[in-house]
């Protein structure tokens, strides 16, 4: 992305950003009354978690640190509290909007001061509990088992096991704890092929050097290999610098290819649709990727954004794994993903093709799911 194009995008952000915490911030502030000691720390505690992400992504790039991570992380929760702070005050506020033009209750009339406190004290240790909940989900991921029947031969092979995760978003908050954990429930699936659907690492890959999550990747087993395609959090953070990592830890990078494994079966790689946006090079067809190849084996394509699914019918593709959506991460953002794609979450067959969206292992921003489980795949093909 070209530089004035970033700083008008990350202006326009910073902006909305601004503007959600301050309406935040003066509701919170007319809900505590004259004389209770929390008001006076109220604006400093306030300005300091709403800052704390932004401090920390800013550091990160210059000092990689406890102090960069304990700010992000700081951040990040706030993230979440944010959005469900936000979607409270408004609840609130529309309540008291219906309020206006009713006869008011004799409570409020009475007690109004001690309302608005409770409520305060209320919406924010509700809202305290649904992060945390959410962020404990986040934590533990599940494996889930897809059964596929692909009506071709593959060669000598009867059935392929099938290992995969996407959206992993290894760095500062999926650092070297949660990728050992990921490493080790993909290694017990004992399967024949690991996949990485895109974002693999998270926007910056200093953290991911400085924490050297590589160490755990070189540990994957699979007697086929392990392969992974860019997603957009590549190419944002450089895509290059990415790809070179994974494969010098051990992960076969597919970008606009397709390879033929043992005779049997076809594994095609995309890269990411952004890839024109941040860097210039606008990736291949799939004319292009799938030129030449034998349709009568099966052909297993990962494409990390599930767009356009009927062109990869069209192109004959038997499987595809994709993710990018994390169906939302967090409620009620999963109803906006569902009207953005054909599939947000789960399994689709369109025509002769089958689809997978997976909702992903990491997550981007806060560490937190409250709309779904994070998932590892555990995929069983059996062919004719």
């Amino acid at each position: 992305m070209k530089s004035y194009q970033f700083l008008i995008f990350f202006s326009i952000v910073l902006l909305i950003y601004s503007l959600i915490n301050y309406y935040i911030y003066i509701r919170g502030m007319q809900a505590l009354p004259e004389g209770m000691g929390f008001r006076n720390w109220y604006p400093w505690i306030f300005l300091f978690v709403s800052a704390s992400y932004v401090i920390g992504r800013f550091v990160e790039r210059i000092w990689i640190s406890p102090v960069s991570s304990f700010f992000t992380f700081v951040g990040s929760f706030w993230l979440a509290l944010m959005i469900y702070l936000l979607m409270a005050v408004i609840v609130l506020d529309l309540f008291r909007l219906i309020l206006y033009f009713l006869p008011q209750p004799a409570v409020l009339a009475t007690n109004y001061i001690a309302v608005k406190k409770y409520l305060f004290l209320a919406v924010t240790g509700l809202t305290g509990i649904v992060v945390l909940a959410g962020h404990i989900n986040a934590l533990n991921p599940r494996v889930k088992r897809l059964d596929i029947h692909i009506d071709k031969k593959a060669g000598q092979i009867k059935t392929l096991h099938v290992a995969a995760a996407s959206d992993i978003h290894m760095g500062t908050l999926v650092g070297p704890r949660r990728t050992a954990k990921l490493v080790q429930m993909l290694n017990d699936c004992q399967a024949d092929v690991i996949l990485f659907a895109g974002d693999i690492v998270d926007e910056d890959l200093a953290p991911v050097i400085h924490s050297d999550l590589g160490r755990s990747l070189v540990k994957l087993k699979a007697p086929m290999g392990v392969y992974a395609i860019t997603g957009n959090h590549e190419y944002i953070g450089g895509a290059e610098a990415a790809v070179k990592y994974l494969e010098d830890h051990g992960v076969k990078m597919l970008r606009d290819t397709a390879v033929k494994i043992q005779e049997s079966f076809y594994l095609a790689g995309r890269n990411d649709r952004d890839s024109k946006r941040f860097s210039a090079a606008e990736r291949k067809g799939l004319g292009y990727i799938l030129d030449g190849i034998d349709h009568t084996l099966p052909v297993i394509m990962m494409d990390h954004q599930p767009f356009n699914l009927q062109q990869v019918v069209d192109a004959g593709v038997d499987f595809q794994l994709s993710g990018h959506t994390h169906h939302g991460q967090l409620w009620p953002f999963n109803y906006i993903t569902e009207a953005m794609y054909e599939v947000s979450w789960g399994y689709k067959k369109k025509g002769n093709s089958q689809f997978y969206v997976s909702s992903g292992y990491g997550g981007w921003g806060p560490p937190v799911r409250t709309g779904n489980r994070p998932e590892i795949l555990d995929i069983y093909f059996t062919f004719n």
